[in-house]
């Protein structure tokens, strides 16, 4: 069954949900920046080691944008917090852990037959709302390109750099 993301021009859902790094963090910690949310099923899966290891090699062109990312998945803090410095990833992994999901559902990307959430990828606006949103076969490493398209997009519609 594939999910619903939610669509551009959606008003993203804030959340806040306990990070590897700041403490709790969401939309509005970020808000008046683009943001780039990366839902992904679990920590240390091979297709998920990969596309988060590619977004960290791939950080200085999201922040030539100055847009920010969120890695969200529902295994909890202290797996993220290994996961992130056996990987070097430096951009927070949230723990969507309680209620299981919770901001996956919001996003429309839970994935109830599994309990974990799609492979989906949401481009938030500086104004906080959706700008481009992918959902991703599981097995499927999405890339960047197309993140990097949809913040070209908002700097050639002069919200963003």
């Amino acid at each position: 069954m594939q999910a619903s993301p939610l669509e551009p021009g959606t008003p993203a859902p804030d959340f806040a949900l306990p990070s590897t790094l700041d403490g709790q963090l969401g939309p509005g910690d970020r808000s008046g920046r683009p943001l780039i949310l990366v839902f992904y099923p679990a920590d240390w899966s091979p297709v998920c080691t990969d596309q988060l290891t590619l977004y960290q090699e791939v950080m200085p062109e999201f922040e030539k944008h100055d847009a920010a990312l969120f890695g969200i998945s529902v295994d909890g803090r202290w797996c993220h917090l290994a996961f992130a410095n056996d990987r070097n990833l430096r951009f927070p992994l949230l723990a969507d852990f309680e209620p299981k999901g919770g901001v996956a559902r919001a996003y429309g990307v839970y994935r109830t037959q599994d309990g974990t959430s799609e492979r989906a990828l949401f481009v938030i606006d500086p104004a906080g709302v959706v700008s481009w949103s992918y959902v991703s076969p599981t097995e499927v490493n999405p890339g960047a390109d197309g993140i990097l398209r949809a913040l070209e997009d908002l700097a050639a519609k002069g919200v963003a750099r």
